[in-house]
This record gives C-alpha cells, structure tokens and sequence, in this order.
C-alpha cells in the first residue's frame, strides 16, 4: 500500500536506477569544470526578491510569471532562486571572490531551481540544473572556454545531436539602436495587447515568442547581426574563430534571444532536435552589466546553465534511436555476499567491508536468508560475482567465488579474495 502523500505537481523526482545516472551524469560535469579550473559554489535556494526583479528583470515570464515568491517572518519577501546567475554573482560579490586577484572569479554549482509553469515532458515546476560562471574577465577566449566546457561535456557522455546555436546581442553602446529599429518595426505589427505591451518593456523578448502565428510575423524582423558596433563584431568574431580552432561546430541563430534580460553580447543554447518543443537542453551568454544592476562594482561575466533533466531525456532519446555510446552510471553493486550460517554471516559482514574500502562495490544479504532466497537478491543486484560463505568454507579458509552471468563456480582462498576480485573487475 503506497503513501496518501504524492509529490506536488510538476517536480522532477529521480529514483534509482535512473537516479544513478543522474548523478552519474552531474559527477562527469564536476570533472569538466576541475580540470578547468572552476570551484565549486553551494548556493542559497532562495533569495531576496529584488534581486532576481533587478537581475533577471522586470519583464521577463520568468519574474512577471513564474517566480515562487513568499514572505518570511520578518516581512521579508523572498523567491525561490528560478535561475542561479543572478545569486552565483550576489555570492561573488558578498564574499568579495573578485577581490582576491586572479580575474577572472571561476566557479560552478548545481541544485533545483523553481518555475511556476505548466508542466509538461521536459518542463517541470522543480529542475535541476548545472551553473557554471566565469565573472571578471571580458576576453572572448572565456567565452569560448565555457562553450567548449559544456560541449565536452555533452560528447563525454556520447550525445551525438546536440546542435550549438549562437549570437550576439551587442553592447549598451550599439543596441539601443537596435532596440529602436526593432521597436519600430514591432509596432507596425498586429500584434495582441500582451506583446504590444512587450515590444515597449522589451523588444527583443519579442523574437523570443515561440508562437508559430508570431514567430511568421517576425520573419523579416531587424537582426541585432545587422547592427553590431566594430567592437562587438569584433568579439563575436574572435568568439567563432576560437570555436572554430576547437573543432566545435555552431551555427549562426540570428534570432537567438534567450529568456532573460540581462545577457550581452555573446549569447547560445545547446540544442537537441529529438526532444521536441523542448529542444533547449542548456544555454548562456554574457551578462556585462549584471554587477551593476544589482549594485555591485563593472564586474563582466559568462556562464550558462544546463538542464540535467532534459540532458538526460535527450540521452535517453538517442539510446532509444541507437545512436551514440550509451552513457551508464557506475554499477551500485559489483560483488554480492551470501552468508550460510551465523559465523559466516559474521565474517561475510568484514569482508563486505573489506571490498568497499578496496573500492569494490559489495552488498550482501540480510535477515538470515537461505540460499535461494539470498541467490535470487544476488541477481537482482546487478553485481558480476557472488562470494558464498559456508561453515565448510570457514574450515577450509576459502570462500565459493560465482559468476553471476556464466555460472561457473571456483573456490578461492580467503586472504586472497579481494585481489582476486580486484583483479577480475579491472578485466
């Protein structure tokens, strides 16, 4: 009989095995952002409302709509974090990581983020996402540095589809031109009330409608390409070129906005075409003027943030197609103990730990099972070997050593066990 409780609505909950792989899946980015040199960051979930109203922006669904937002005991009105950019340089800041030398500040974090949407396959109320941030530094070959980070780490884990999508977004020196072309030609549209609304607050949210009757409207839309300044074209070059040097493949996204306000200059999202209408597994950009708008010191940055749900929805996805290395989490179990008798059980426990400390992974059977019942837990586990543990076995200092998958079934002198195992495993 399961529990009256169920999870509310739209969250994302794992259970093994798939949890396994999602953990799998976070501890290959952790090893990506180290050998570059990121630190890890933990993050406060939530924070005060004004700054993801004064970071993220006014105008955006993710503020206007989909904020998780509450009032403490003190009066204080806090949001769960729905995006971790905005806290990751709030914490760089109050910590005063960009005081210590050595721009530009590199870290990382992970954990759920919270969004007030309708849920749908892909797109939940609690996700949980990879953040990775390099603040400090205007250089185009961070920019690319972080792309290349996250498309590493996409083919470590053997996508084979993932496309990257790229643009730039200009300066405040070059846009508000653009914004004013765009903003004209917008108003020329029959558009509803909303969006009108929209085009004043923020028209290049506008090119990010994902309605199919809107996005027709907006085929001959200005493009921010068109009005770059040299240096902002400049950098956008030196962006590609250095991808280009890398072997990474992108593809030049005109339209390509992204959902929040306060991305400059080099923005992109990674995208998968076999998840459908939620194709965007993960994206960033630069964000210039961030440090400013939330009353910090010009503090430049980078990052981007990946969806780990959709990350493995897509890895999932191709399995399914037969395209790519299938990505699998380290086995749980390796070794399975069965114990025959109350000294064997006794013993079986120190050599279970024995293994575990060797880093075999070994379980065992518990509650004093027989040995159909402890075999049939064996093979549920997954593991490669059984060792058997008799009281004949205790007398002769060995212990029965089987194959799980073949059968066959040797003895094996106890002090030599675990490197034997060791030694079978590696093969």
């Amino acid at each position: 009989m399961s529990s009256s409780f169920q999870a509310p609505k739209g969250v994302s909950e794992y259970v093994p095995p798939r949890a396994d792989l999602l953990q799998a899946v976070r501890q290959r980015f952790a090893e990506q952002a180290r050998l570059a040199g990121y630190g890890y960051l933990e993050l406060a979930v939530f924070e005060d409302t004004n700054l993801f109203r004064r970071g993220v922006g006014e105008s955006t669904d993710v503020v206007s709509k989909e904020m998780y937002t509450f009032t403490d005991r003190g009066g204080r009105s806090l949001t769960l974090r729905p995006e971790f950019t905005a806290g990751v340089l709030r914490a760089v800041l109050e910590h005063g990581l960009h005081k210590r030398g050595g721009l530009p500040v590199k870290v990382w974090t992970t954990g759920p983020a919270f969004r007030a949407e309708r849920p749908q396959q892909g797109r939940y109320r609690q996700f949980y996402q990879l953040d990775l941030e390099a603040i400090g530094s205007e250089d185009p070959q961070v920019d690319a540095e972080t792309i290349a980070i996250a498309w590493n780490w996409y083919r470590s884990l053997g996508l084979t589809r993932v496309r990257l999508l790229l643009n730039s977004l200009g300066c405040r020196e070059c846009r508000p031109a653009y914004r004013a072309r765009l903003q004209e030609f917008l108003r020329g549209l029959d558009l509803d009330e909303a969006t009108r609304t929209r085009v004043e607050i923020n028209p290049l949210r506008v090119l990010d409608d994902k309605r199919p009757e809107v996005r027709a409207l907006l085929a001959e839309a200005p493009l921010v390409a068109d009005h770059l300044c040299a240096a902002c074209k400049t950098h956008h070059d030196r962006v590609r070129g250095l991808l280009s040097d890398l072997g990474i493949p992108w593809e030049d996204t005109p339209t390509l906005v992204r959902g929040l306000d306060y991305y400059t200059r080099t923005t992109y999202e990674f995208d998968h075409p076999l998840l459908g209408a939620q194709s965007g597994i993960g994206g960033g950009g630069r964000y210039d003027g961030l440090s400013e708008d939330i009353g910090g010191p010009p503090l430049p940055g980078i990052g981007f943030g990946l969806g780990l749900d959709r990350t493995l929805l897509a890895l999932e996805a191709e399995q399914e197609e037969g395209e790519g290395a299938a990505f699998t989490a380290p086995p749980r179990c390796q070794v399975f103990g069965v114990a025959l008798g109350e000294e064997a059980e006794r013993r079986l426990f120190g050599l279970v730990a024995e293994l575990r400390a060797a880093g075999v992974a070994a379980d065992m059977a518990y509650g004093g099972k027989k040995l159909k019942g402890a075999m049939k837990d064996a093979d549920r586990s997954g593991a490669r070997y059984a060792v058997i543990l008799g009281e004949r076995d205790i007398a002769a200092g060995s212990v029965q050593l089987k194959d799980l998958a073949g059968g066959d079934q040797t003895a094996v002198p106890l002090t030599e066990i675990v490197t034997t195992l060791r030694e079978r495993l590696a093969r």
